[in-house]
């Protein structure tokens, strides 16, 4: 491990007014232990 990746950082909270697929709105305290995959995408 690289200094660089020692200590934590906080993820940011989810916006509100985003629209849920499958549920929610979650918090990250309601996903925690769970399995979460983010799928990142743009329009380019």
């Amino acid at each position: 491990m690289t200094d660089q990746w020692k200590g934590s950082v906080r993820a940011p909270g989810f916006p509100e007014g985003v629209l849920w697929l499958n549920g929610g709105p979650f918090t990250w305290s309601d996903l925690r232990g769970k399995v979460v995959l983010l799928d990142f995408w743009t329009y380019g």
